[in-house]
């Protein structure tokens, strides 16, 4: 399995490597811009993608514009977190993955304070190791939300994450692993908003697991994504942030200098402009829920959007 290969060289490494310049920043869906430039994707261009739903879906819809426009792709999905993901982008054994600004920026640069898009956008461009590279980051967005079920608001008048400070010590906060040290998690919430949990139970992300222990009430809070579907089915109550701890978190590719051909940018900025919020939902709901294909849903979509050539599911 793919997963195996790459894991084996990187998992002694996952650190954030050291920070270098790597060029202007884009704001806009406007412009080809970005980085460097100079890149090739005449060898194809392998996309990884995170250990989540909507995340293998991008890689997929990734793969379709791009074998649209010609270019030859691999998606190997389901390879981890960021702390996997970004060193094989770096070390070559991934060219493109699907990212989202705000946890990147504060991946790359814990301290970063941008919140608005193009702030964001420009930071990224400075913060990022040398050799990547954001491309324009797109209509789309999917932000992080911690949320409660209706009866463990009313039992302890949650509202806003602030209100949790009032009952340290008693609430078990259910998310995946990473969210214990990272600043929209654990990390920012006891920072910013002064907020201890009794325990902290690692489960996935926005995931089977978290939302059954949210159900079962093995959780009282739970990190999940904005775009679960199941949020507005089971009527859980999202924490509103009004201190603005979690930043936007608008959908942008992170490629590798060596991929970033002008071919890749103009198909995967078409992407961008088309799919929406409300788009992505909806593809998540089709595979969580229908218990479809991440590769057919972002095949059909694609197709039903102009955005590829032909049928069949290489994208090709």
């Amino acid at each position: 399995m793919h997963r195996r290969t790459l894991l084996g060289g990187l998992l002694a490494g996952a650190a954030v490597p050291a920070l270098a310049a790597c060029g202007g920043g884009i704001t806009s869906l406007e412009g080809e811009g970005g980085g460097a430039g100079g890149g090739s994707s005449s060898d194809g261009v392998t996309i990884g993608t995170a250990n989540f739903t909507e995340n293998q879906i991008l890689g997929h819809l990734y793969a379709v514009v791009l074998g649209a426009a010609g270019v030859k792709t691999t998606v190997r999905p389901n390879l981890g977190t960021r702390e996997i993901l970004i060193p094989a982008l770096q070390g070559g054994d991934i060219d493109l993955l699907p990212e989202y600004q705000g946890a990147l920026l504060h991946y790359v640069d814990p301290k970063a304070t941008a919140t608005e898009e193009g702030e964001m956008q420009n930071a990224l461009a400075v913060a990022l190791p040398r050799g990547l590279q954001i491309l324009p980051y797109g209509k789309a967005e999917d932000s992080d939300a911690f949320a409660v079920t209706r009866e463990t608001a009313e039992k302890y008048g949650l509202k806003t994450l602030a209100d949790l400070a009032g009952h340290n010590g008693k609430l078990v906060l259910g998310a995946p692993p990473e969210v214990k040290n990272r600043v929209v998690g654990l990390v920012g919430l006891k920072d910013v908003y002064g907020v201890e949990f009794k325990e902290f139970a690692s489960l996935d992300a926005s995931g089977p697991l978290v939302k059954g222990a949210l159900k079962k009430g093995d959780v009282d809070v739970a990190n999940l994504f904005t775009t679960d579907v199941d949020i507005a089915a089971e009527h859980w109550v999202v924490l509103s942030d009004p201190k603005n701890l979690i930043p936007g978190q608008r959908v942008v590719p992170l490629i590798a200098d060596r991929s970033a051909d002008s071919t890749v940018r103009k198909a995967l900025a078409r992407l961008g402009n088309a799919l929406t919020t409300e788009d992505l939902t909806e593809l998540n709901r089709q595979v969580d829920k229908d218990k479809k294909d991440p590769e057919d849903v972002a095949a059909a979509w694609a197709a039903a959007h102009g955005l590829r050539r032909a049928p069949g599911k290489d994208g090709r």
